[in-house]
């Protein structure tokens, strides 16, 4: 832990991300302080969790497009033979689920599979290391683990729903996307009833999606910080086993998001 932080000020400054944004008093600036960041508010941005999700998705993008320019027919790689596992396992989790045809899902379930785990396997780095190279250059906060952020959680979310109106309403039309939402399950006599349950279900879907990813890793990274403020020999006792434990965690969590994604996007291609 770091000296001359009480153990409270130790775990905020932990949770703070790095925010640049329009603040009352000083303008548009970084934020140096928790309270600075709630007065920015809505015109301001989580740097550090931009920074780390749009890296580890340009690393994705590397990795895997340097892996199939050298891709040999012969006995692959590790890296190769890890990569195709991966492939082949989502490949058979979208054939298993998606029953229509369409050249977008597989790509993007993958997409979020890998994209996500990268994401929550930053929880697995030490939580000093990275924020105490940050201070030493002058950056106040640094968040690493953009799952842990509400809004980077949200974005994607929100992305997939954009994906399920403009799927159902391209396979059904606007009226059968409507009387999807207004005729099921009670029919028309039901209407007002029908209307409200679909809508609340179907603007759940993506809220759901957000909440359970950043709540089982805000979750994992505060007991990590929390076992940071114990004594050097009770931090190697307790973070080993949480660690070994906390990658069947994120590698669940990516999976279930992916999983997820597939469902909603195969409902919304089906006809009633």
């Amino acid at each position: 832990m770091a000296s001359g932080m009480t153990s409270s000020e130790y775990i905020a400054h932990h949770l703070t991300n790095l925010t640049y944004g329009k603040h009352p008093v000083n303008g548009w600036s970084f934020a140096q302080s928790g309270q600075e960041v709630v007065d920015m508010g809505f015109m301001s941005i989580n740097v550090d969790s931009m920074v780390w999700s749009v890296g580890l998705g340009a690393f994705f993008i590397w990795l895997f497009s340097r892996v199939a320019k050298t891709a040999t027919t012969g006995v692959p790689g590790g890296v190769q033979n890890f990569i195709e596992m991966i492939i082949e396992f989502v490949d058979d989790s979208v054939k298993s689920m998606f029953h229509h045809k369409s050249a977008l899902i597989a790509p993007m379930a993958l997409t979020i599979f890998v994209w996500v785990f990268l994401m929550n396997l930053m929880d697995l780095v030490p939580v000093d290391w990275i924020p105490h190279l940050a201070a030493v250059v002058g950056i106040p906060f640094m968040k690493i683990v953009p799952s842990t952020d509400l809004n980077v959680t949200m974005g994607i979310s929100f992305s997939i729903f954009f994906l399920i109106v403009f799927y159902s309403i391209k396979q059904k039309g606007i009226g059968g996307f409507m009387a999807e939402l207004s005729l099921q399950p009670l029919g028309k006599w039901a209407l007002p009833f029908n209307l409200l349950l679909e809508v609340v279900g179907l603007i759940a879907k993506p809220i759901s999606l957000a909440l359970r990813l950043f709540g089982n890793m805000y979750a994992g990274e505060m007991i990590f910080i929390l076992i940071a403020l114990l004594p050097f020999w009770a931090q190697w006792l307790l973070s080993v086993p949480w660690a070994l434990f906390h990658i069947l965690i994120i590698t669940l969590q990516a999976f279930i998001f992916m999983v997820l994604t597939i469902v909603y996007l195969a409902m919304a291609h089906d006809h009633h």
